[in-house]
């Protein structure tokens, strides 16, 4: 797999919650969780399963940071 986005996290799917047209993805990296949502189409193209191994690949300009 080649991306231009250098930060790519392995990971374990740790929840999947479909909806109609997208889904929110739980990713447990070590102790941290990253999640996103992505269409179903990417969820059935993929054959995403709770306890299946990914990949969080995160772009820069793609990321927001907040505070309280």
């Amino acid at each position: 797999m080649k991306l231009s986005a250098r930060n790519q996290l392995k990971g374990k799917i740790k929840a999947l919650q479909p909806g109609a047209v997208n889904a929110i993805v739980t990713l447990l990296v070590g102790e941290n969780q990253i999640v996103a949502s992505i269409t179903m189409d990417s969820v059935k193209t993929l054959d995403l399963k709770i306890g299946d191994e990914a990949y969080a690949v995160i772009k820069a300009s793609s990321v927001m940071i907040a505070v309280d």
